[in-house]
């Protein structure tokens, strides 16, 4: 969402919504949930802070230079102490004690603060709160919270704090640096048009930084053993590739530059943008001199200049690795280039794997778009062997959202006792597959036994309020006003053109009380901006961080469950609990740890999904592991879930359906009762007259032969592309290459002989046949528990 304060980014018709601009006086800081802020204000600043939810409070502690401590120094009343923030600062963890070093190293004693209350009596979305300092000072903010019990509602959710400054701190349109990760040894601005050339030490950390946003930076290292023994191999781009299958490394298993030698010189540990180029080499005289700019400035000319020190020798091309520069490669094999992903603050983090000498620069590039036509500075620094960066792939909830960091689940641990494979999925590192069983023996685990999967990265958000019901009635394409307390509905959520924006499930806590757990936030988003459009009063709140879960699924699933949760008298017990219902339950007795447990999945067998706040993970994990083990259970990773929905004929975004596909076209027609539903909802409209003059279907295909086909392969008949690909796996139960496809409605009849094209499309042909969807169980008995 955007406020009063910011808009996005907009230079000659073209809108960047990605890179807000607020007045030049003003600064942003955000607050994330149970987190805290610190900062320096001076008199006459205007503090303005906002709820981005709904029913967050604030409390802003003010310390003047002496360290007293008055809530009138912001204009503000309320003396009593800080309790939400001496509690956050109480807890464990990294953020707490750093900021109790940081309170410590300017002489304040939070014992003797004061607090403010902002939000004290309930807030919306969007509401603010403003103060003005009447001296110099230092100003703690924090958006404190508890842990929310999966029974509840009560997420802790973030804040946004703007600073209007009395007296102006940087230059027009430009940003100082952010703060450092950690106390640097080195930190160096590099000027645009300019290079720097360094030595690290093996183990210590390398941070590239994008200071102003959309600017790039060239890199090279060399092994200093190499150099003394005088040989110039520095990190090789083919070589790399080669080695890790893909463009360039990326945080996780295949994550290392290398030389030609095969020496791993630096892995990346960080990387918040996730596009860069390996093709291209530094840019040189030669291509200014083409397009007719001779004596232009040109990284490789800076490059070999800063290195000749370090006694490299010049080139005319550097085989650089262009870190942050935007490239494509189109149909006819050209590659070109836009503008750079980064923004401000962006960065890589490296870890050198050898003692190096490195270079880095600021490319001068004024020509084109790959600076954005301006460019502008890089910050380089470099951290001690000694300190401790987590793994990261810059992740956002919207493209406006800010950074996080991507984050172990609560379960992460203990899945890290059988795999180090993890991807990312939705901010949160989880597992592909483990070393054994292996993605197979997973699979038959979940057909035959059980198996258990770490599902956290699911979007959660509580909605609430006397207008909860009718702002789902609105937007999701389900009768809510026919789910039950206690019950779960498999539903869509579409735009007003029908298209899909996520698919997910509505749990009913109450009557004014639901939650909505999809694929992605956008979906939260829109059900928060769907509020405040049509003033309806209720609030929508992210809970992700509140709420992780895993899934236990398979045959054996029940006698596990049986085993492990305990219920109210008023509630299901495990065995009695019903296909999409959930129950609150708790681990063995009355007194143990709560959790939520739905009978739900996505693999097509009885299923369960367990729902607890990430700290009572490792308990929740390990009574079910322990039950589980007389009945064959198994840990799963993603690449087995993914053979388990493609049988099932589960569908999935970016695969089955986006933003272009209504729910009908996705193979979820179901999910659109027109003829119960007599409400009108979000899309309504658009999805009767897509459905009166349908175009494509998802069907599934049996595939001849043993090649699985990709995402995204066209489906033929003759020369004609009729289709899709949106999935497709060797299936082990059924001993078959099966596939998941979107077709014209004219050749979508069980039966029709089609073709996918590979290569070109037409020089490489797999055939196919239209069969029953889903593959494996379509009438859905296993889910069901029907295992007769």
């Amino acid at each position: 969402m955007m406020d009063g304060f910011e808009r996005p980014y907009e230079r000659g018709g073209v809108v960047v919504p990605g890179l807000p601009i607020l007045p030049d006086d003003m600064e942003r800081h955000p607050v994330v949930p149970c987190g805290s802020l610190l900062v320096e204000i001076d008199a006459g600043d205007t503090i303005t802070v906002q709820d981005r939810e709904g029913l967050q409070p604030a409390e802003l502690v003010f310390f003047d230079a002496s360290g007293a401590s008055d809530p009138a120094m912001l204009g503000g009343a309320g003396r009593g102490a800080p309790e939400g923030t001496m509690a956050l600062l109480a807890s464990g963890g990294a953020a707490a004690a750093k900021m109790r070093a940081a309170l410590a190293a300017r002489g304040l004693d939070l014992a003797r603060g004061r607090a403010i209350v902002a939000f004290a009596h309930g807030s919306n979305a969007g509401d603010s709160e403003c103060f003005i300092a009447s001296t110099d000072g230092t100003l703690l903010v924090s958006a404190p919270g508890a842990p929310m019990s999966p029974h509840a509602q009560d997420a802790p959710t973030d804040l946004v704090v703007y600073i209007r400054r009395a007296a102006r701190r940087n230059a027009k349109g430009r940003r100082d640096p952010p703060d450092p990760l950690a106390d640097p040894s080195m930190d160096v601005n590099i000027a645009p048009g300019r290079a720097h050339a360094y030595r690290v030490k093996k183990g210590e950390w390398i941070q590239i930084l994008d200071v102003q946003g959309r600017e790039c930076s060239d890199f090279q290292a060399f092994s200093q053993r190499k150099l003394d023994a005088g040989i110039e191999h520095e990190i090789d781009p083919t070589t790399t590739r080669s080695l890790v299958g893909s463009l360039y490394p990326k945080p996780g298993l295949l994550s290392k530059f290398w030389t030609v030698d095969h020496d791993p010189l630096v892995e990346v540990v960080r990387d918040t943008v996730g596009r860069h180029d390996t093709f291209g080499s530094a840019c040189t005289a030669r291509y200014y001199e083409d397009v007719g700019y001779p004596g232009h400035v040109n990284c490789t000319d800076n490059i070999n200049a800063t290195t000749a020190a370090f006694g490299l020798k010049p080139r005319k091309s550097w085989p650089a690795l262009n870190f942050f520069f935007n490239t494509a490669v189109d149909d006819a094999h050209q590659i070109s280039n836009d503008d750079p992903w980064t923004r401000p603050g962006d960065y890589l983090l490296l870890q050198a794997l050898d003692d190096l000498v490195c270079v880095s620069t600021a490319c001068p590039s004024d020509i084109d778009s790959t600076n954005g036509w301006d460019p502008t500075d890089i910050q380089v620094r470099v951290y001690g062997a000694d300190e401790t960066f987590t793994r990261s792939i810059g992740w956002r909830a919207s493209v406006e959202a800010d950074l996080q960091d991507t984050k172990k689940s609560g379960f992460h641990d203990r899945f890290e006792c059988f795999t180090r494979d993890f991807g990312e999925y939705g901010g949160y590192w989880l597992p592909n597959k483990t070393n054994d069983p292996g993605t197979i023996g997973e699979y038959w685990a979940v057909r035959e036994a059980a198996g258990i999967m770490d599902m956290s990265g699911l979007r959660k958000y509580e909605v609430t309020g006397p207008d909860a019901e009718a702002l789902m009635q609105l937007c999701v394409t389900r009768n809510m006003k026919k789910l039950p307390v206690g019950g779960v509905v498999y539903t869509a959520m579409c735009y007003e053109h029908g298209g899909m924006i996520d698919d997910g499930t509505v749990f009913r806590l109450g009557d004014d009380l639901f939650r909505w757990i999809g694929g992605a936030d956008v979906s939260g988003l829109w059900l928060r901006e769907q509020a405040e459009k049509h003033g309806l009063q209720a609030w929508v709140r992210s809970s992700t961080e509140q709420m992780h879960n895993v899934a236990v699924q398979g045959p054996n699933s029940r006698a596990i469950m049986e085993t492990v949760f305990w219920t109210n008298p008023d509630q299901p017990t495990m065995s009695e609990l019903g296909w999409f219902r959930f129950a609150p339950a708790r681990i063995g007795d009355v007194h143990g740890t709560p959790v939520v447990v739905s009978r739900t999945g996505y693999t097509g067998e009885l299923g369960y999904e367990i729902f607890c706040h990430p700290k009572d993970a490792g308990e929740v994990f390990d009574a079910i592991w322990e039950a589980g083990q007389p009945h064959g259970l198994k840990p799963v990773g993603f690449a087995a879930l993914d053979m388990l929905r493609v049988e099932a004929g589960l569908v999935i975004a970016g695969n089955e359906f986006s933003d272009q596909t209504d729910p009908f076209e996705a193979g979820i027609g179901f999910t659109v009762p027109l003829k119960t539903q007599e409400d009108d909802f979000i899309g309504r409209a658009a999805i009767e007259r897509r459905k009166a003059n349908p175009r494509e279907t998802l069907v599934g295909l049996d595939v001849a032969g043993s090649i699985v086909p990709s995402h995204g392969d066209c489906v033929r008949l003759g020369k004609a592309q009729v289709g899709v690909v949106t999935s497709a796996v060797r299936s082990p139960i059924l001993g078959k290459v099966i596939a998941l496809a979107r077709v014209d409605v004219t050749h979508s009849a069980i039966g029709t002989a089609l073709e996918i094209g590979q290569l070109d499309g037409h020089q490489k042909r797999l055939r196919a046949e239209v069969v029953r969807f889903a593959h494996f169980d379509p009438t859905k008995e296993r889910a069901k528990g029907n295992y007769g």
